[in-house]
């Protein structure tokens, strides 16, 4: 993690129903709601659990906001739990994310301001508000802070992004050094912005033309010093500014957060109200199950990606004839390739010959979308496992090396994939160790072991919420070459690095004596009799009173998810393992003579068990 990157706060998420208390226009392109209730305060849910006060300290805080179906008289409602929320999968809660342009703890109002931007259910709900209308929302499910290392800052975003914008210029101590760039689609929709001897801010205004912020940027002048640059609104503006940010300025992928609030593109609307999208229509059995057994797209899409032609497009290739050279492709060949892209609706034909990418043909070029498709990518080498899964199914075993000619172990042994693996992984730790940093569970802890792929990451938050922790995490040394590499920039605080160790040593040798061991998500590509040993070996040398803490995902049989199935059998193609039910977990704690105590559920409804040895 590099060092500007924003520190983050995980809140629970708790469904909260509040009353629209002032609706004012700021611009003719924008009006503000103003929410208010008793549940932004601290309150016990209808089911009985207690949930906390309402809370936002990002300047990018987003909620989401649920609607109502149309032709009903209530809205589809997330289930409150203990921790998080369990979300209906048929029919989903009909929901849009909102920025939080203001909360005020002392007046305990909200304010959410909402762009008039083509049809949709947000807007023609915020141009039909009345005061005492009643609306249900759940978030921000995190806050991120200001980066506190970055010598300026870079702000570019559209008329979508103006309420984090304003926002954030409120927000800014005095002395910060900032360029913002903000475009709207008329003069009349500026807005009165908070002003600061260090901050530039430039409006763009349309005028019905396309887009002028990727020039703007370009043409800007460039300062000395460390940017941290943050950009928002439509997805494909935001991917160039990101593309130039990051390859003709330099700046670090790490430096540069960017969100695609929307993306171009027809809003095909409901005959009976024009603000709400059509729902799929019902399909025949017939027409579902080609749907589900079609191999032909998912095969064409990857080929796409491997072959690199939506970049190639994205970045003005478009083509046949060049298109074929720049990929090393037959021409011909390419061709029948690219009108089958066309005919899934990913391309466009522009001109005879040549092609654009259409809105969902755009997210192809999303770096973690590319990485899944490609076979080569982090994730989609992994996937490639699948294709063994007859195999699998039949002996009970990994069949990944059947289908590459390696074990996924000799896979996850090249330093090259490992160091890309691990990368991808830790983007993601925070939301996990933050909560159980600040839960209570590690308080009193002296030294702690950890074994998890997000270790890095989760030992930054592990020792900064506890100042006389020392935390050594156990890797393979593929995984420990990169930690070592890894910890100054994940953990910048000099103090706070000395206290985390890397051991070069696997999970079934005997983890090192400590007062805790915390084992997260490392189970799922290890067979039971393994996965118990394994267990077993993390808590041999526990001091006297210690515990193991671990967190493992569970595959719920009682509330099916298609994702959990497919995690589940690619667990099995590739590793001989699969995602556990609660049951088989049971079995593997029980195998590995250990008893649990108790279940802690922290963050967004993440489950810690919290195991000890089975009394003799």
């Amino acid at each position: 993690m590099p060092k500007t990157s924003r520190r983050i706060t995980v809140h629970p998420l708790t469904l909260r129903e509040v009353e629209v208390v002032r609706v004012r226009d700021l611009t003719p392109g924008m009006r503000r709601i103003t929410l208010a209730g008793a549940q932004l305060r601290a309150f016990t849910s209808a089911n009985g659990f207690t949930q906390p006060a309402f809370g936002s300290t990002g300047f990018d805080d987003d909620i989401r906001l649920v609607f109502t179906y149309p032709g009903q008289d209530r809205p589809v409602l997330p289930v409150q739990q203990e921790k998080g929320l369990d979300l209906p999968k048929d029919p989903r809660p009909l929901s849009r994310f909102y920025t939080v342009r203001r909360w005020d703890p002392e007046t305990g109002e909200l304010d959410v301001d909402v762009v008039k931007h083509g049809i949709g259910i947000g807007t023609t709900w915020a141009y039909r508000a009345r005061v005492g209308d009643r609306i249900h929302f759940f978030g921000p499910s995190s806050s991120r802070a200001l980066p506190q290392d970055a010598d300026w800052l870079l702000i570019a975003g559209d008329d979508t992004a103006l309420p984090a914008v304003a926002r954030l210029l409120e927000e800014l101590p005095e002395g910060t050094r900032a360029q913002v760039f903000i475009e709207v689609a008329e003069e009349g929709h500026r807005q009165s912005l908070r002003g600061l001897p260090g901050v530039e801010v430039t409006w763009l205004v349309r005028d019905g033309g396309e887009t002028r912020l990727v020039d703007a940027v370009r043409n800007c002048a460039w300062w000395d010093g460390q940017p941290f640059a943050w950009l928002a609104g439509e997805q494909a503006t935001v991917r160039d500014l990101r593309r130039h940010l990051v390859e003709d300025r330099a700046v670090p992928k790490g430096d540069v957060e960017f969100i695609g609030y929307w993306r171009r593109g027809e809003v095909v609307a409901l005959e009976n109200d024009g603000a709400v999208p059509d729902p799929a229509r019902t399909r025949t059995p017939f027409e579902k199950l080609h749907d589900l057994t079609e191999l032909i797209a998912p095969v064409a899409i990857r080929t796409a990606v491997e072959l690199g032609i939506p970049e190639l497009i994205s970045r003005g290739v478009t083509a046949v004839k060049d298109l074929a050279v720049k990929a090393d492709a037959d021409e011909r060949a390419l061709g029948k390739l690219l009108r089958y892209l066309h005919a899934l609706d990913l391309l466009t034909e522009t001109a005879p010959g040549h092609y654009a990418l259409t809105t969902v043909g755009e997210v192809l070029t999303v770096e973690f979308m590319a990485d899944f498709l490609h076979p080569a990518g982090v994730a989609g080498r992994e996937m490639r496992g699948i294709h063994g899964l007859t195999e699998s199914i039949r002996t009970g075993r990994s069949s990944y090396a059947s289908v590459t000619g390696q074990t996924y172990s000799e896979v996850r042994a090249e330093q090259d994939y490992e160091d890309r693996y691990l990368e991808r992984l830790a983007k993601f730790q925070t939301a996990l160790a933050a909560p159980i940093a600040t839960s209570g569970l590690l308080d009193g802890v002296r030294h702690l072991v950890l074994h998890s792929g997000g270790a890095g990451a989760q030992a930054r938050e592990f020792v900064a919420a506890h100042e006389h922790l020392r935390v050594t995490i156990c890797a393979l040394p593929a995984q420990a070459d990169w930690l070592r590499r890894d910890l100054p920039d994940t953990i910048p605080d000099a103090e706070q690095r000395a206290r985390v160790g890397v051991a070069a040593q696997s999970v079934f040798e005997p983890s090192p004596p400590a007062d805790t061991v915390v084992v997260i998500r490392a189970f799922k590509t290890l067979p039971d009799a393994d996965a118990a040993h394994a267990l077993r070996r993390a808590a041999e040398n526990l001091l006297p009173g210690g515990r193991v803490l671990l967190v493992e995902d569970l595959l719920d049989t009682d509330d099916l998810d298609e994702h959990d199935g497919e995690a589940d059998l690619l667990a099995l193609a590739v590793h001989g393992s699969g995602v556990r039910t609660a049951a088989e977990l049971d079995d593997v704690i029980s195998r590995a003579g250990l008893v649990r105590t108790t279940a802690h559920t922290v963050g967004w409804g993440t489950t810690v068990h919290e195991l000890v040895p089975h009394p003799q």
